[in-house]
């Protein structure tokens, strides 16, 4: 039930931005409460694939603590070159853009996942975090790609 909320929030996700397939998770204790994992290919960066891990809340956990539909802000990311990187027409501002957004309650919260380019360093900087309405959480986490030695393209070539 938890998954296929889940499932049906990625469905609301922005238009444009990446989907997550799920690779894997685990139960971590005894009530049932899960970490998955996901992996989230960069929709305008070929060859670069980003795994993400999150707690998932069982039902158990749900009915004991409260907060039925809304799972903790934890996360992490891990991206890595997995084939010959092209990059594509990317925003190279130093806001970066979003390339992931997830449902993480029915309303209130998000999982995202921004690309920043660092240009003096050659290098790609994911950050995933949680936004929500109000009370933003401040976990995060980060991971980058070093275009360094990656004989990366640039389709529209680098600004």
């Amino acid at each position: 039930m938890v998954r296929t909320c889940c499932a049906l929030a990625l469905s609301f996700a922005l238009a444009g931005a990446a989907a997550a397939e799920e690779v894997g998770g685990f139960t971590n204790d005894w009530t049932g409460n899960a970490i998955v994992v996901e992996a989230v290919g960069d929709p305008k960066v070929d060859g670069v694939t980003c795994h993400l891990t999150y707690f998932d809340r069982s039902v158990i956990d749900r009915l004991s603590k409260g907060n039925w539909f809304e799972d903790p802000s934890n996360n992490s990311i891990a991206c890595r070159q997995t084939a010959p990187i092209v990059i594509h027409d990317i925003d190279l501002g130093t806001k970066g853009e979003e390339v992931f957004s997830e449902r993480r309650s029915l309303v209130f919260k998000w999982l995202r996942v921004r690309r920043i380019y660092d240009k003096k360093h050659d290098t790609l900087v994911y950050v995933a975090y949680t936004g929500q309405v109000k009370n933003s959480s401040a976990k995060m986490s980060v991971s980058t790609v070093a275009l360094f030695n990656a004989s990366a393209s640039w389709e529209k070539g680098r600004k």
